[in-house]
């Protein structure tokens, strides 16, 4: 969640399907602020980006309009000099062997730890931080990049910009390895459902000349299909189910992944058995050692079933049974069971009251009458209400701080009267962080070592400081199989804030 944000909008509410109560939610109020980075502070980042592209591409237009907005809908840039340049050497190659070798590409990292690329016409390539981290050698990213270069090749963002009505590029960007969230596919639904088809079809199409593409420049073209096996893992890990989103979301544009990977591996084949190609993991594990991991400094930091922010000050603690995701406008937190609260900040004026702030008209269903004033048990100033809405009841407990007012809304079905205990147990945990745990907060990084005689894997996941489940996330993080174990004198990446 981003530092700043601003007065709510009121509107209405309403949600249906799996992932209803994350909509409930959304629908309850409607925020403006919290964005990361403005567009006015990226457009000079867009005219900078003109060298990087030819000068006569027709297309060029379209890319650099869209650039500014994809950055400030991903956190803006992210500048690391050895990352850069692990990139700009596979670029190179690939470019050497692509169908169209004048063709002159625009890499942009981007700061968000979602694991996520796609492509802009012009020649406008994006990849997140997030999917840097979780590759394991040059080959797995030279398939991801091979691919969003045959989405500009192939023309698929015009071809699919003309089977689209009202919208724009930047909205409707050309490929996203791991999807939105399940609430969002829902929201979604009645414009996903016209071009799944032909989406299917484009991702196909560009994984085909992606995998001819890094064999043709000795990488190990087994690379697409190992990698797409990661990222489901991955996907399925931070969705917290034993379900991948792709089998839940049957409405997704793209194919499912155990599909992509059996034609992955039917595409690579051409080329040999596998074990052909160069995969280069020393390299590029040089080239990503320190690189940020997860939630910035201004977002604050998840650690387990945690939330702290050191520029706000707070932090606050979800049951057991529940997961925090932190997003660009709010902190989520899922469960425990049906429920669903959301958590962000808002500027109260000095003169107003926690109730008088309630009934200021930006939640919609409020019960006037269930307005009550306490303290939380550190002795901060509270207030908490009751609202129905659509089929759902809400908790809406705000917290004072200053001028800031820090708000929890929790919904749960109509039926459940849970929402004010679950509302509780996470509010009770809100409190003033000190200055000496201001000072500790730090981001993770990815960090490169090697694995030492006497190592376990055990010994090396008590060196992650990333909360829970550093064991299965060491594994991830590392394409390491259930059976695979660490070998001395090799690498591996961990996850810490040393």
């Amino acid at each position: 969640m981003a530092t700043t944000s601003s007065r709510p909008l009121s509107s209405g509410a309403g949600s249906a399907a799996k992932g209803r109560v994350l909509i409930a939610l959304a629908c309850l109020l409607s925020l403006q602020g919290c964005v990361i980075q403005g567009l006015e502070s990226v457009k000079n980042d867009a005219s900078h980006a003109t060298s990087f592209v030819r000068p006569d591409d027709p297309q060029e237009e379209i890319g650099q309009r869209e650039h500014p907005f994809v950055l400030a809908k991903y956190g803006g840039e992210y500048h690391n000099a050895s990352a850069e340049e692990a990139l700009a050497l596979i670029v190179g190659r690939l470019v050497a062997v692509s169908d169209d070798p004048s063709r002159i590409y625009k890499v942009t990292i981007l700061d968000t730890p979602k694991v996520n690329a796609f492509a802009l016409p012009g020649g406008y390539l994006y990849l997140t931080r997030g999917l840097l981290a979780l590759a394991n050698d040059s080959s797995e990213i030279a398939a991801v990049i091979a691919h969003e270069m045959a989405h500009v090749l192939s023309n698929h963002a015009i071809l699919r910009q003309r089977r689209v009505t009202n919208s724009q590029v930047g909205e409707e960007v050309v490929h996203e390895v791991l999807g939105d969230s399940v609430a969002a596919r829902v929201a979604l639904a009645a414009n996903q459902i016209k071009l799944a088809d032909f989406s299917r079809e484009q991702e196909l199409q560009a994984d085909a000349i992606g995998i001819r593409m890094i064999g043709r420049a000795g990488f190990d073209p087994y690379a697409a299909a190992r990698f797409l096996e990661t990222m489901q893992a991955y996907q399925t890990f931070v969705a917290g189910t034993s379900e991948s989103l792709d089998d839940i979301s049957f409405l997704s544009s793209h194919p499912t992944t155990p599909q992509r990977v059996e034609l992955a591996k039917r595409h690579a084949r051409f080329f040999g058995a596998p074990g052909v190609g160069e995969r280069d993991r020393d390299r590029y594990l040089a080239g990503i050692d320190g690189l940020l991991f997860g939630d910035t400094a201004e977002e604050g930091f998840v650690r387990g079933r945690t939330f702290s922010h050191a520029a706000l000050g707070i932090t606050f603690s979800a049951p057991e049974g529940a997961r925090v995701e932190n997003q660009p406008k709010a902190v989520i937190v899922t469960g425990p069971g049906e429920a669903a609260t959301r958590f962000d900040a808002a500027v109260i004026d000095r003169w107003q009251s926690l109730p008088d702030y309630l009934k200021s008209g930006w939640v919609n269903g409020l019960k006037r009458d269930s307005i009550v004033e306490s303290k939380t048990p550190s002795g901060l100033a509270t207030a908490a209400a009751d609202a129905e809405a659509d089929g759902w009841r809400f908790r809406i407990k705000v917290i004072q701080i200053g001028t800031q007012v820090y708000r929890f809304i929790t919904a749960m079905p109509a039926g459940s009267s849970l929402a004010g205990s679950i509302s509780d147990k996470i509010t009770n945990t809100f409190r003033k962080l000190d200055a000496t745990e201001r000072k500790a907060l730090a981001p993770l990084r990815v960090k490169v070592i090697e694995v030492g005689s006497s190592d376990t894997l055990g010994s090396v996941a008590a060196k992650m400081r990333s909360g829970s489940n550093s064991l299965k996330l060491l594994r991830l993080i590392n394409g390491m199989g259930p059976a695979d174990l660490p070998v001395a004198g090799s690498k591996l990446k961990i996850v810490t804030d040393s």
